[in-house]
């Protein structure tokens, strides 16, 4: 009833594998044949390739069923399915029972009725009932409480934009309320909707800064790097440019940068709880690109570093080739001798790499600072990073001091 209120496209489990295309279709096939359970990840790919095309991607979508567990929520939001709402239709148990109870299916026409609400006049329809699978009060029972069992977590990945309803009561009803919240747009709870740049050398800890203002103000954390990467691997049509020139050690023209960035920012979330971007722009043409497509930041943060202190940070880091983890042999050395033996330094994190990125930054530095001259403020990031984050926090509150000189 929403799909059609509103013009939105209905996907479900089965709706998916008619839709999907043909190589990841044969591959849930092969699953099935084989009465296993098609895995997450595999769902999670034919979502992703649906949403993206036609009308879903014009118009947006309601999905149903498959993804009822906290983990596999958390792996369709990696791939970048980012739901606006969602809605728990909440019942009884003994509901749930009495209703899945008297459900029948038509054998001819695949009708779907029941014996209390929805009972065919026609007795050549009622000769063709046959009872629906999985819908036995022991079979209904178990679902509902792995279903309660999976529900907190499912709640805590949704906790900004979610609502229950209670869905024992007329369709109607039901089909008011849930338009009702899906016409409310999900906030941000800073009292505007911020859209700050973090600008600042390697290793000055924009990525840091940016995690904590998404979680502390709920956010969209938007990594040019992460977009970048995100591209390549879903084999979009800017993500197979950026490829090229990646394989052959090439840097990105910013034509193709900015295309990836500005298509994450005009997404919805992005425009209703606002953003904060590190890693773009990195020279002037791109922020005025970033500003012609009206994508303005609301505050734009420099994170001053000096190159001494840069490489103190970086220069000491390790990798821990077995775990994956991440060492710094001053502030958070392996705890053995063999742990010792496994980590590598990337060459990023060479002495030569830094200087050079650091020398980078502060060449595009200038331009970067004049055009953001009423809109950015430069921080002392060489300290404690919370006290940078409680800095970036009060600026983002309060009006930025205004320069008369």
């Amino acid at each position: 009833m929403i799909c059609e209120k509103l013009d939105l496209v209905y996907l479900n489990e089965d709706r998916l594998l008619i839709k999907t295309s043909t190589c990841l279709l044969d591959e849930a096939r092969e699953y099935q044949v084989e009465n296993k359970p098609v895995p997450t990840d595999l769902w999670v790919r034919m979502l992703w390739e649906e949403t993206e095309r036609g009308k879903c991607k014009r118009n947006g979508w309601v999905f149903e069923g498959v993804f009822s567990t906290r983990e596999a929520i958390a792996k369709m939001q990696q791939q970048g399915i980012h739901p606006t709402h969602c809605i728990f239709l909440v019942a009884l148990e003994s509901i749930l029972v009495e209703r899945a109870a008297g459900k029948r299916i038509d054998q001819r026409s695949g009708d779907i009725y029941h014996m209390t609400f929805d009972w065919p006049l026609s007795n050549d329809v009622k000769a063709n009932l046959v009872e629906a699978p999985g819908c036995t009060e022991s079979e209904i029972i178990q679902k509902y409480l792995a279903y309660e069992y999976a529900l907190p977590g499912l709640i805590q990945r949704f906790k900004k934009n979610y609502k229950n309803i209670n869905a024992d009561q007329p369709k109607g009803d039901i089909l008011s309320k849930a338009l009702c919240f899906l016409s409310r747009k999900p906030q941000s709870m800073a009292p505007h909707t911020p859209r700050v740049i973090l600008l600042g050398a390697f290793g000055s800890g924009k990525k840091t800064q940016a995690h904590l203002l998404a979680k502390r103000f709920q956010l969209v954390n938007v990594s040019c790097s992460q977009l970048i990467k995100q591209a390549v691997t879903n084999e979009t049509s800017t993500g197979l440019i950026a490829k090229s020139y990646l394989d052959q050690g090439l840097n990105l023209p910013d034509g193709v940068v900015i295309t990836i960035v500005k298509e994450r920012l005009t997404q919805l979330d992005c425009m209703t709880c606002g953003w904060v971007l590190h890693g773009f722009p990195r020279n002037l043409f791109q922020a005025q690109d970033l500003d012609d497509a009206g994508l303005f930041p609301t505050r734009v943060f420099f994170l001053d570093v000096s190159l001494d202190s840069i490489l103190e940070r970086m220069t000491p880091l390790r990798t821990d080739l077995v775990t994956g983890q991440q060492h710094h042999l001053h502030f958070n050395p392996p705890q053995t001798l063999a742990m010792m033996d496994h980590l590598r330094t990337n060459p990023r994190h060479m002495e030569k790499s830094v200087t050079e990125e650091v020398s980078r930054f502060h060449a595009q530095e200038e331009g970067l600072s004049g055009f953001y001259i009423d809109r950015a403020a430069h921080l002392n990031a060489d300290q404690d990073y919370y006290t940078v984050f409680e800095t970036i926090m009060s600026m983002i509150i309060n009006p930025i001091a205004v320069n008369f000189d």
